[in-house]
């Protein structure tokens, strides 16, 4: 047997039409599927990233990588749409890698999944956890002890080690609970996290658009330097200039992966077709 060999579309049809419909639930519509692409797309991407960006890479110029991030993934979107509606069913690009190029290269891909979808989830995690704690530390004086809210590999200033992330394990656990209920469910429960998002969002345009000051975008390219040393006597350096722009695009690019999420529902949506809505909306 070859490692290149191919699956067939016929046949990868046809197979997962033999495993039955009991698998699989045809439940989600075009706008079900739009929620699902803005709900992995308005998350830690947006708004724990770009921040990063801006202080590592591009500084002011940070809307140029989102840009160019944006261009970039909107090409790769029209990719996934057109493979989602020929081969309407789960896999993403691992199913289309297997269909176009075989499967030593599907095999690859779908660890690249794996490693993608568990990087992305452990991120937003994490976010989440800090988001907490401040919160916590805002409203009622109090904090989650640092062991528990870090992993081992974390030391804080003071030399205490983190143990492990408990928010984090638990909000994973909440939305796997979610995930196993049913794509329903997880429509219905992403359908109202979207709509707080959103609002935050557009509260948040509405309210700082009268702080924005010019002089912070002057220079708006800012040229490579390196920060002053830290605590630590650790010197940081800034990328600048548009090789920092383009590495400020690869961060941000974090934001836009909600595409990919969207391609993974092709066999739980009624009719496949309507990603295609999606990428263009």
């Amino acid at each position: 047997m070859s490692i290149f060999r191919k699956k067939s579309l016929p046949d990868l049809l046809e197979e997962s039409r033999a495993q039955g419909e009991g698998t699989l639930k045809r439940h989600l519509g075009a706008i079900g599927l739009i929620l699902l692409g803005i709900g992995a797309i308005i998350g830690a991407g947006l708004f724990v990233r770009t921040a990063a960006a801006a202080a590592d890479s591009a500084g002011a110029a940070v809307t140029i990588s989102f840009i160019i991030a944006a261009v970039g993934c909107a090409f790769a979107g029209l990719c996934y749409a057109e493979f989602a509606s020929m081969i309407p069913i789960s896999g993403s690009a691992y199913t289309y890698s297997y269909v176009t190029m075989g499967e030593l290269i599907a095999w690859i891909i779908g660890w690249d999944l794996v490693l993608e979808y568990a990087l992305g989830a452990a991120t937003v995690a994490v976010a989440w956890s800090e988001y907490l704690n401040k919160f916590l530390h805002q409203t009622v004086g109090w904090e989650i002890p640092y062991a528990w809210c870090h992993s081992p590999f974390q030391i804080s200033q003071a030399g205490e080690h983190g143990i492990i992330n408990m928010p984090a394990l638990l909000v994973l656990f909440l939305i796997t609970l979610i995930l196993i209920k049913g794509i329903q469910e997880s429509a219905l429960v992403n359908a109202v996290i979207v709509i707080i998002k959103v609002a935050i969002v557009l509260l948040f345009i509405a309210l700082g658009w009268q702080y924005i000051n010019g002089t912070n975008h002057v220079p708006y390219i800012t040229q490579a330097f390196d920060y002053p040393p830290d605590a630590n006597g650790a010197i940081k350096h800034f990328a600048g200039g548009w090789m920092g722009i383009l590495a400020g695009a690869g961060t941000v690019f974090f934001a836009f992966i909600g595409f990919d999420a969207v391609s993974t529902a092709a066999q739980e949506t009624k009719t496949p077709r309507a990603i295609c809505l999606l990428v263009f909306w």
